[in-house]
């Protein structure tokens, strides 16, 4: 699993319940998440904000205002668009 999947399944209430573990004898891997303690609603605005604030990481003042501002509105639509405009960032 990608750690910061992991980490952002973690946010969203996922924590490592080695019980519910099927793994046949073996041990769970060392970034497993018990899927039945996460809150998909969460874990998928946080995805949502991750890919949107990436957007505004692309911001670079050297290079046109149109394309800066470009990239913050499409941050701002992306965040819209999925309903996460007012999620508070963990």
């Amino acid at each position: 699993m990608n750690e910061r999947i992991r980490q952002l399944a973690e946010q969203a209430g996922g924590n490592p319940n080695y019980k519910a573990f099927r793994g046949y004898f073996l041990p769970p891997p060392p970034d497993y998440i018990d899927p039945a303690t996460v809150d998909l609603e969460k874990f998928a605005q946080l995805i949502v904000r991750e890919c949107a604030d990436h957007c505004d990481l692309l911001l670079d003042h050297k290079i046109s205002s149109e394309w800066s501002r470009g990239t913050h509105d499409c941050s701002r639509a992306i965040k819209k668009h999925f309903g996460v405009e007012e999620c508070k960032k963990l």
